[in-house]
């Protein structure tokens, strides 16, 4: 069968890339289209385009860009109607997607939603149209089958598929990490700045101020897939810190805190049991519009997940260099509020349903294929 699958950024690459390697264990036919990344790639499939030149990040970026997300829509009608796939299977990313989807529903092209769009958190109304156009919705929280009832949406909860990408990966040891990268023997901390190049410039900015309070340790930059080391050189003139590309998940288990840009790493670092603290500043207009729309109490998926604090959450004017210093030696030095952290981390593993996501969300596809 044909699969059509788009994902909008880095973290809908790694978990399509997981999708598509167990949809090919039981299509073994399986021919695949798709917006994401490398990962994605990997797993055979053809890339249309790249998801680094898709994301734009908050309400006005999205405006100065509005030009290139109307083409991008346009391009991908038009090569959706060339490719006539089986099936259009969209990784979050709602803003476009949700966009392609009606217009695949209107084409009579089936509409499978893999990793539902936070409309729990802002725009309610997109459950409206998610009800209407999309044919299958699997979602990845488990809070999220009984949000979408309230609203007569039959969703089927498959896990989360970060639990399968973080196994798949053997531990590599810590001496041959820090050798492999020309660590030095001190204590690491990571830094996780996002994966947009807008917004590594506002995060990482404010976390390399630390390196400053905290000589006796070594600050690693987990850098994005989609950026070239140069970009994260520009930040380091005033600082001394090293810089690692597709090794986040080894960065985090070898270091001692971490430092993370709200977004799905905030529950990757949780998943490998690393303490952090969570850090969001953005555009300030784009930030006070999000602040009257968004009704939520957390922005980090760990909290919002455990529906209590797990983990700090330093946003907008909070994340500054004194609350971060203090945000930050509690992590190092407080070994009570380190252990409680580590048992909500486990608390937070049984919620997420265990190993094997990506596997439940193939079958269902392949089977919703089968039986259409």
């Amino acid at each position: 069968m044909k699969y059509y699958i788009i994902a909008g950024e880095a973290s809908g690459d790694l978990h399509a890339s997981n999708l598509i390697r167990e949809i090919r264990q039981l299509d073994q036919s399986a021919i695949v289209r798709a917006w994401g990344g490398d990962l994605m790639q990997q797993q055979g499939a053809e890339i249309v385009k790249h998801y680094r030149d898709l994301s734009f990040m908050g309400f006005l970026e999205v405006i100065l860009n509005l030009r290139t997300i109307l083409n991008n829509l346009r391009f991908c009608k038009s090569d959706i109607l060339h490719f006539q796939p089986d099936v259009l299977i969209l990784i979050d990313y709602p803003g476009f997607n949700l966009r392609i989807a009606e217009f695949a529903h209107q084409q009579g092209i089936r509409v499978v939603y893999y990793i539902s769009p936070q409309v729990w958190a802002w725009k309610k109304g997109r459950v409206l149209t998610i009800k209407k156009v999309v044919d299958r919705m699997l979602v990845i929280l488990p809070f999220e089958q009984n949000f979408y009832k309230q609203f007569g949406v039959d969703v089927t909860f498959v896990g989360h598929p970060l639990l399968d990408a973080l196994n798949q990966i053997k531990p590599i040891p810590s001496a041959d990490f820090r050798s492999n990268n020309q660590l030095s023997d001190k204590p690491l901390i990571a830094l996780l700045p996002g994966s947009r190049r807008q917004e590594v410039s506002v995060m990482l900015n404010e976390m390399l101020k630390m390196i400053d309070h905290f000589p006796g340790y070594q600050f690693v930059i987990a850098g994005a897939p989609s950026l070239e080391a140069s970009f994260y050189q520009t930040h380091l003139k005033d600082y001394q810190a090293s810089i690692v590309f597709g090794q986040t998940y080894e960065l985090l288990r070898h270091s001692t805190a971490a430092l993370v840009t709200s977004g799905t790493a905030t529950l990757e670092t949780a998943l490998i049991g690393t303490p952090e603290v969570v850090c969001y500043k953005g555009n300030r207009i784009s930030f006070e519009i999000a602040k009257r729309l968004i009704h939520v109490k957390y922005i980090s998926l760990v909290n919002l997940i455990m529906d209590r604090e797990v983990v700090v959450e330093l946003i907008q004017d909070q994340l500054n260099e004194d609350r971060l210093k203090r945000e930050l030696s509690r992590l190092l030095f407080n070994k009570p509020e380190m252990q409680q952290m580590n048992a909500d981390y486990l608390l937070l593993r049984e919620k997420l349903g265990g190993e094997g996501a990506s596997a439940r969300a193939a079958a269902e596809i392949v089977e919703f294929l089968t039986k259409g």
